[in-house]
């Protein structure tokens, strides 16, 4: 696709027009074509400074030759002019003429690479089954669903997957909670969706550790603990703030029953587990809701409690053939200086595993269920270390696949109100944030009443994805790699850089579209004197196969949120600009209506990739 475009035309031409009249040699790619800047004339702008020293010419005389030797080689450059080192060249009309039959005839496939032959698998959610999924993980979910819908749109062949983090001391929290204040209530029987039940429990188990905790810093054992181990001129107050883990480790009461249940738990004590199998099934049924509403699926999931263990195999291997080593108490480490990194532990003394040994067996299995050629991780950048210590592991076992690792780190997501605390259960759900922004946009529907004349079940179905676009594009549109503040009003403004913008873009055209839908179909070849908002759009549209390669390459999503956005900022100044029902010949519109028919479909394209869906009205 990206080979019939014009700016690869451009670029191959000019590496052969180098090579043969120049003799000098440069991949197409390496060639700087540009769109021309609205204060000069031209289209396309080629960049002459980079062959100035190879060659010894100034960039005008580079420029002329050029210049020149295109306009023989390519009959649709009409002219040409030179600012400095920049090369600037005219498009005829009847060449954007067949650049847009070109995008039109193949518009619902436009700029979707062909296959590059790889497999690439994306792990991305992988939440905890002690608490309902919640403003971060939502950050997660559409990294990881748009970054999935990217590089399958640029010729591979994706899975998606998450890891379940379904074991451990947390989960154990909840389930001792409801154990001790439950009193047999189920989600059922309280109306609570699972996730958020579990989640009540585990909010429930930090507030009685806290009233444990604080009632016990008032008793002769805290003052003697104190006294022992705090730092001279430390107050009372400062050393239990930041005594909080070893009280829950070594003096807690219902720190110990709950470790004591995890014991149990990895025993395969049979009312443990029975206990443990109740309350995850509640917790993925309300998942599998939040998934449903954010149009969202897996291809495979993992466990913790299947996958905890691997790893242990592989590391006794590493250890015999010296790729790891063990200290005295028997703990074995790797060595990763030699890569810039540290010593890293990767199976405890008493031979449990730590997250890496996880990891690391983990991906063998995954190779071995999938035979991937590389694999994406969404987490955020909280975990940047952990990421290039696996991956350099990896490497060092000579897995096949470790070579293509990437961590797609990301910043965390903030409200305007301030930070989230999970165990004070000042966490936002997912499931209210959804619930929010589809009534932030249901209020703002209402205002106009622009869609009172349609059934209300229709009315839902508008609300909702617009809605969910004012969440998702919100959420994709910054950099993955920045901290972020989510607004849900400011997500919904119809004049902002939004989802609600763009899709009021496509819904515009539709209704255009249905206007013209009774028109006989015009001839528009001899259409004359293309307009330079036009010429926009037909270049916003070439521009696509080239966004999503280098999305793709980049591991950012946001490059495609921002294409979405400037493709539908230019629609709106045509649709300003240009008459298109009213236009002064039946040529120029039919060749207007065929554009903007063409711009729709690119806006759908390109909002799906992000998982969002366009409306049929606003």
């Amino acid at each position: 696709m990206i080979e019939s475009g014009l700016v690869y035309q451009l670029q191959r031409a000019v590496t052969e027009i180098l090579e043969t009249n120049l003799n000098h040699q440069v991949q197409p790619n390496e060639v700087l074509v540009n769109v021309t800047s609205k204060n000069f004339e031209g289209d396309y702008t080629i960049v002459i400074f980079p062959y100035v020293k190879a060659l010894r010419m100034s960039p005008a005389d580079i420029g002329e030759r050029l210049g020149k030797a295109l306009q023989e080689k390519l009959d649709y450059i009409v002219s040409f002019n030179l600012v400095k080192g920049f090369l600037n060249v005219e498009i005829s009309d009847k060449e954007w003429q067949s650049q847009l039959n070109t995008i039109f005839k193949a518009k619902d496939t436009f700029g979707k690479h062909t296959s590059t032959g790889k497999k690439v698998m994306v792990e991305f959610s992988s939440p905890n089954t002690n608490k309902p999924l919640h403003l971060g993980h939502i950050r997660n979910i559409l990294l990881g669903w748009s970054m999935s819908q990217i590089l399958e749109e640029a010729g591979n062949e994706v899975v998606k997957t998450q890891i379940v983090n379904d074991r451990g001391i947390a989960v154990c929290k909840s389930m001792m909670a409801w154990s001790n204040y439950g009193n047999g209530e189920t989600p059922t029987s309280s109306g609570i969706k699972g996730d958020h039940f579990v989640g009540k429990y585990y909010v429930i188990f930090n507030q009685k550790l806290k009233e444990e905790y604080t009632n016990w810093q008032q008793s002769a054992d805290a003052k003697a603990v104190f006294e022992e181990k705090g730092k001279e001129g430390q107050s009372e107050v400062d050393f239990f703030n930041h005594y909080k883990n070893d009280y829950f480790n070594i003096h807690s009461t219902i720190g110990k029953e709950t470790k004591e249940m995890l014991i149990k738990w990895e025993d395969n004590d049979k009312g443990v587990k029975d206990l443990w199998h109740k309350m995850n099934s509640w917790v993925y049924e309300g998942f599998e809701q939040t998934y449903k509403d954010l149009e969202v699926h897996f291809d495979k999931l993992y466990y913790e409690s299947d996958t905890y263990l691997l790893g242990k195999e592989v590391v006794e291997q590493g250890l015999s053939s010296s790729l790891f080593y063990k200290e005295p108490d028997g703990s074995i480490w790797v060595d990763l200086e030699d890569v810039g990194l540290d010593k890293k532990l990767i199976l405890r003394s008493d031979g449990t595993s730590v997250y890496i040994t996880q990891d690391i067996g983990t991906a063998q299995m995954r190779h071995a269920d999938f035979k991937m050629d590389s694999m994406v991780y969404v987490v955020g950048n909280e975990q940047d270390y952990h990421f290039k210590a696996l991956f350099e592991t990896l490497k060092k076992l000579g897995e096949p696949y470790a070579s293509d690792l990437f961590h797609l780190s990301y910043g965390m997501v903030d409200l305007p109100t301030g930070k989230m605390k999970s165990r004070e259960g000042t966490v936002v759900d997912a499931d209210d944030l959804v619930k929010e922004v589809i009534d932030e946009a249901r209020s703002a529907a209402k205002e106009n009443g622009s869609l009172d004349d349609i059934p209300v079940n229709e009315q839902e179905e508008i609300f909702k994805r617009i809605g969910l676009a004012a969440l998702k594009y919100f959420m994709i549109k910054i950099n993955p790699k920045k901290r972020m503040t989510f607004d849900p009003k400011e997500s919904v403004d119809m004049q902002g850089q939004t989802g609600p913008y763009i899709q009021n873009a496509y819904v515009r055209i539709a209704s255009i579209l249905r206007k013209a839908s009774s028109l006989e179909k015009v001839d528009y070849s001899t259409y004359k004197s293309i307009e330079e908002a036009e010429k926009n759009l037909i270049i916003d549209i070439l521009d696509y196969p080239y966004i999503i390669l280098d999305s793709a390459k980049n591991y950012d999503p946001s490059s495609v949120a921002n294409y979405a956005y400037n493709v539908a900022k230019d629609f709106h100044r045509f649709y300003h600009d240009v008459r298109i029902l009213t236009a002064e010949t039946d040529e120029a519109k039919a060749f207007r209506l065929t554009l903007i028919e063409s711009v729709s479909a690119i806006l759908e394209r390109s909002m799906n990739l992000l998982g969002i869906q366009m409306p049929s009205r606003m």
